[in-house]
């Protein structure tokens, strides 16, 4: 009804007064939004649970995505051919800020990854998840595709000096994060397999070395990935008391509201990394597979509008903001359930938090803008 009531306001004679024009003019991919509320509605869902039903955790989390959500409204509005000129400088204002961070950056947790302005902190990490992207995109649009070496070896210092100062914070799975998005680029790039195999061959002779450079909390991470019993009380509790939330869930949980896990307080972080658990415990085996659902149904659309782009920059951008997403509930999925080391990504658009929603729903804005400036070209 307050849809059918739109369209009869928006009617103006000899103008197209259908609602897809609408959501075309404002810049806003309704299939996409579609999804995207489903996935926030259901995370906000299994939140409310996860904070033992705390009214005000849930305004705050609702706040955060009216924010979000604003957010990505505005960035729809920027077309690709803006944000392509723009790209070398976003990228400049977040390596100069990520530096600012190892100088000054407010001190939380033990992790210096935040610029305090008073009113607010931001991590400067999560601009650079755009940035990358975008810079990369940029790049490889002026030139002829598919990717030689050069251009790689180009490409390297690109990635990996953002990458290498948020792991200084240290902040190692933002750092994992940075490297998806840009290696991401580069494959869909048409980088060679016979690169890629060299890439990993060397990055496997690297392991070794690299053990060395970890801090000791992430050398624990690994160790307790291999065996989690090795110290059930410490280091392998969070992903000890995560499988057995998991695996108590059964096929179809055991209700909302009714998880012990997380209620009487033996699941850690349960409305942030490990809010997946608490998913799989109250809705179990069917529960999961639907929320994996939802996320499939974004990264399908988003891969969708990557296809159609209607230039390269766009192309690869699109393609690259898909697969980070993809990688990024992949990632905490694994290690809630234990087949990843845990390195503290949070669960898209349903872990409690503010920044890494906000990036993720620009990133969507800039979807929103590839597909909606596509058609107002060809139209």
């Amino acid at each position: 009804m307050l849809i059918d009531n739109l369209r009869i306001k928006l009617k103006k004679p000899g103008h197209d007064t259908s609602y897809r024009s609408f959501m075309q003019y404002i810049h806003i991919d309704g299939t996409l939004l579609a999804f995207l509320m489903l996935l926030c509605s259901a995370g906000l869902i299994v939140l409310y649970s996860a904070s033992n039903q705390k009214v005000h955790s849930i305004e705050f989390q609702i706040m955060r995505l009216l924010f979000a959500f604003g957010v990505m409204v505005v960035f729809a509005q920027i077309s690709p051919f803006a944000l392509q000129r723009w790209a070398p400088w976003i990228y400049t204002l977040g390596l100069i800020l990520l530096i600012l961070v190892l100088i000054t950056g407010h001190i939380g947790k033990g992790a210096q990854r935040w610029i305090n302005l008073g009113f607010m902190r931001f991590q400067p990490a999560e601009i650079m998840k755009l940035a990358i992207p975008l810079t990369l995109a940029w790049y490889y649009h002026k030139i002829d595709l598919p990717i030689t070496l050069r251009s790689v070896l180009i490409a390297i210092p690109i990635i990996l000096v953002p990458a290498v100062l948020t792991a200084k914070q240290p902040d190692l799975g933002t750092a994992i994060l940075l490297t998806i998005a840009g290696a991401s680029v580069l494959f869909l790039a048409g980088l060679s397999w016979q690169i890629i195999l060299s890439s990993l061959v060397s990055l496997a002779a690297f392991v070794p070395f690299a053990w060395y450079l970890l801090h000791d909390y992430q050398r624990q991470r690994v160790l307790t990935f291999l065996n989690p019993e090795r110290d059930p009380l410490g280091a392998g509790y969070h992903i000890i008391q995560s499988k057995i939330a998991i695996g108590s869930g059964g096929i179809f949980g055991k209700g909302w509201l009714n998880g012990t896990q997380s209620n009487l307080h033996f699941l850690p972080e349960h409305t942030t990394d490990f809010i997946f658990a608490v998913c799989g415990e109250e809705f179990g085996f069917v529960g999961t597979l639907i929320l994996i659902f939802l996320y499939m149904l974004v990264v399908f659309r988003g891969l969708y509008i990557a296809i159609n782009a209607q230039d390269t920059f766009s192309r690869l951008l699109a393609g690259s903001i898909t697969l980070t997403f993809f990688i990024s509930f992949f990632i905490n999925m694994g290690m809630v359930t234990g087949i990843l080391p845990v390195v503290g990504i949070p669960l898209p658009l349903v872990s409690y938090g503010g920044s890494s929603m906000v990036t993720v729903m620009a990133s969507f804005g800039i979807l929103m803008s590839i597909q909606t400036h596509r058609k107002l070209v060809t139209t």
